[in-house]
């Protein structure tokens, strides 16, 4: 059984402290980034990236961040994964965002340094998770613009300073795509635009989202396919949900409602 962050050794906050990527892994990066059209990231995105995920890796040898262990496997499934969103992000004009359920970092930290974010906000309730979130950010050089809030998206929700302020909400592998409406339109403004990761065969959860944006605002669904041309994300897809109107405050319902009445 995992015992909290106070009870191990201290785990490292500088990704120089951990083991090297293999040189193999960093090209299967920059390739990747190529086919995403990302070749020119900003001055040491490149390096804050990589580095971020020397910390992911060290660091889930004592706390479980991520099932993706591989170096190789990660820069494919978390690092080119999330950043397939970028080209989208940037397209859209997109500069500050909130990134729901942000677990290891991913998408939301490759995201903020790929842009360049002005803001960027990662949630996660889990106190191990968020602990491991600041030191990444800290780690990257981007502590002054991204910032962690270890709570629930519905303890935002209500917040002045949160509800229906964001100009854009990111989430990957965190719920269906409706209880991501329910939980992202209320912290989005009209005109916003909520970005999912998913995978392709979604009809259903299309369906359903659909009913959601209805009642809480209204506005459109886009499915942006991120380029197949990256090995192991051929199936993946980027749904990304615009909102055109105010979001009643009796949304998001409480956890336990949501379950008894899913969409």
């Amino acid at each position: 059984m995992e015992g909290s962050l106070r009870d191990r050794a201290p785990l490292p906050a500088d990704p120089s402290l951990c083991p090297p990527l293999a040189p193999a892994t960093i090209e299967r990066f920059d390739a990747g980034c190529v086919s995403l059209g990302l070749a020119g990231l900003p001055p040491g995105a490149r390096e804050a990236i990589l580095g971020h995920l020397r910390l992911l890796l060290a660091w889930t040898a004592a706390v479980n961040l991520t099932a993706i262990r591989h170096p190789d496997a990660a820069v494919a499934g978390h690092l080119l994964d999330s950043l397939a969103a970028v080209p989208f992000l940037r397209q859209a004009g997109v500069r500050r965002f909130l990134d729901l359920g942000s677990g290891g970092g991913y998408p939301g930290l490759p995201v903020a340094v790929a842009l360049p974010a002005e803001t960027a906000l990662l949630v996660d309730s889990i106190a191990k998770k968020a602990a491991f979130l600041r030191v990444a950010a800290a780690a990257a050089g981007v502590a002054d613009r991204v910032t962690v809030a270890a709570v629930r998206a519905e303890a935002l929700a209500p917040e002045r300073g949160h509800r229906e302020r964001w100009p854009a909400v990111t989430a990957r592998a965190v719920a269906p795509l409706a209880e991501l409406v329910e939980l992202a339109f209320p912290l989005l403004a009209p005109g916003g635009l909520l970005l999912a990761w998913k995978r392709t065969g979604l009809d259903d959860e299309l369906d359903r989202a659909l009913t959601a944006v209805a009642a809480l605002g209204g506005g459109r669904v886009e499915i942006a396919p991120p380029p197949a041309a990256v090995p192991g994300l051929a199936d993946h897809v980027l749904v990304a949900v615009h909102k055109e109107g105010r979001t009643s405050r009796e949304w998001p319902r409480p956890p336990g409602e949501r379950k008894r009445r899913p969409w």
